[in-house]
């Protein structure tokens, strides 16, 4: 099955939604605009129950299909936030809000699930019950696992769950997967390197704390290097080095260490917290100084259930001919929360040739609507099939 007509005659009206949405971005949990923006037009379209106020800001419709014969209920999922960057794209429709842009493309995953959402209200061509979930806060808010505390899944009955993200780089309209982990666990650490203070002309004298952060920053990487089985996935990146001096002549007391960790296991995330605390503690102590590790677990490994995955994938190769396998993905994703709480999947389309994500000249591709609410709404046609 490609495309479906019903949506290439109605690509000018969501991308006129999409753009609107790409003018008022708006950040985390602040989505107080878009997600009264979605909760109108759910209404408008005629969907069954429309609940706002989960996690927060989030927003969920349910749409019944002609029947509900089968119990069977699944969740369709698109994110709402924008990131905090200056956009400088020059569009007609570019960010009227300052250090806000839609840089990741969330306002095309939510104008496209607006997109589906009319189209099954209008066509209740199926035998089930369709949740339609709004989230806010992906990018580091953990908006997904906020709306799945206020116990989301319970309440609606929510059985599966189908997330779509666009990707630049590959052909519009087209699809990419994979079954199991799919992105990484993303987890941050702050380390205070403590030490003694003193003039830069007397090193003797102090506890060098640069001189203990340096040998920390390398060591660090030994994590990766060796004590992880190569065929697995760590990255340990330190980004930031910042002392309580900035003056030639002192040798600073404490040096802030700040980062990131990014794993595929729980196993490896494991071993990469334990290392941290123990290098830092066993590094520090040789040089006579000391070190306070605050280790936050963020967002945990996104992992797509087997058989959901291969239905999302068919669906996908119906629309546009091919699903690629997707390759690993080393950034985080919130949709994690939602899969560990129920089976799914979450899959890539193709955005064309356009600057990658959370670039400040990004820009969604309207192209690609009709296949993204096509997938959508395949997916609650073909797994849950009127009778």
């Amino acid at each position: 099955m490609p495309v479906k007509n019903r949506f290439a005659e109605l690509q000018n009206v969501i991308t006129a939604w999409r753009r609107d949405l790409h003018e008022h971005p708006e950040i985390l949990f602040d989505t107080h605009r878009t997600s009264a923006l979605v909760a109108e037009k759910l209404k408008e379209f005629g969907c069954d129950e429309v609940v706002t106020g989960i996690g927060r800001t989030g927003v969920v419709g349910v749409i019944n299909g002609k029947s509900n014969d089968s119990g069977k209920v699944i969740g369709l999922r698109a994110d709402m936030d924008a990131l905090p960057m200056q956009e400088i794209t020059g569009l007609d429709y570019a960010s009227k809000t300052p250090n806000a842009m839609h840089a990741c493309g969330h306002d095309g995953h939510t104008a496209m699930l607006l997109g589906a959402a009319k189209y099954l209200s209008e066509t209740r061509n199926f035998n089930g019950k369709v949740i339609v979930i709004f989230q806010p806060a992906e990018e580091g808010g953990g908006g997904g696992k906020e709306m799945c505390d206020d116990g989301m899944m319970e309440r609606f009955g929510v059985q599966e769950v189908y997330g779509l993200h666009n990707w630049p780089g590959k052909p519009v309209g087209t699809f990419s997967i994979r079954p199991g982990a799919f992105f990484a666990a993303t987890d941050q650490f702050d380390i205070e390197v403590q030490g003694k203070g003193g003039h830069a002309a007397k090193p003797h004298e102090t506890v060098d704390t640069t001189v203990m952060a340096s040998h920390l920053v390398l060591a660090l990487q030994t994590i990766a290097s060796r004590n992880a089985d190569p065929v697995d996935q760590v990255v340990v990146s330190v980004t930031s080095f910042e002392t309580s001096s900035n003056a030639f002549n002192v040798i600073p007391a404490t040096v802030h260490l700040r980062g990131t960790v990014r794993t595929m296991s729980a196993e490896m995330r494991d071993l990469a917290e334990r290392r941290i605390k123990e290098i830092c503690e066993m590094q520090t102590a040789t040089f006579g100084g000391s070190a306070k590790v605050d280790y936050h677990r963020g967002y945990p490994v996104m992992v797509n259930s087997p058989e959901q995955t291969d239905f999302a994938a068919e669906i996908a190769r119906s629309i546009s001919g091919n699903c690629e396998d997707a390759p690993l993905v080393m950034g985080g994703e919130d949709f994690a929360f939602m899969l560990e709480e129920r089976p799914g999947a979450y899959i890539l389309m193709g955005n064309g040739d356009t600057a990658m994500v959370h670039n400040p000249e990004y820009d969604f591709n309207d192209e690609a609507i009709p296949a993204g609410c096509s997938w959508w709404a395949e997916i609650v046609e073909k797994r849950m099939p009127a009778s």
